[in-house]
């Protein structure tokens, strides 16, 4: 399967909202935040919507460069290995203060959400996906 961009938006969509969202719920409970529950959750929803809007736009960067490569689509290492860069970009928003209305994590709760979602997610997407979606790989990736 060659994903399209499209494909590509609507499964990141799609995975973020439904895998990292139930992931997200599991997880923030248990993650060293220090604050109240209520807190926490807000707090990593918020991440977990700031990867997604970002990472559509993501997306159109990694489109932009894999039009110099000759199959045109990323080895499957690189698709878990964008999870740095974008990491990265979150992280800064954060705790830098760029979105202010938001509390921000604590380092290592951010890590642990951050890097279990992105693991959990890209794993998803590259084994379980392809079963009930089995037109998913047939269409580029799109689900719609």
């Amino acid at each position: 399967m060659l994903p399209t961009l499209n494909g590509r938006i609507q499964t990141r969509i799609f995975l973020l909202a439904v895998v990292g969202s139930i992931w997200t719920l599991i997880i923030t409970p248990v993650l060293p935040t220090g604050a109240s529950l209520g807190a926490s959750y807000g707090a990593t929803f918020s991440v977990l919507l700031v990867v997604l809007v970002l990472g559509v736009l993501w997306e159109l960067v990694y489109h932009g460069i894999q039009q110099f490569r000759w199959e045109k689509d990323w080895p499957t290492l690189f698709g878990l290995l964008t999870g740095i860069p974008e990491g990265l970009l979150v992280w800064f928003l954060f705790a830098g203060g760029a979105i202010p209305w938001i509390d921000s994590l604590p380092g290592p709760a951010f890590a642990v959400h951050f890097v279990s979602t992105w693991l959990i997610v890209w794993l998803v997407a590259n084994g379980p996906m392809r079963v009930p979606f089995i037109h998913w790989r047939i269409n580029g990736g799109r689900l719609v």
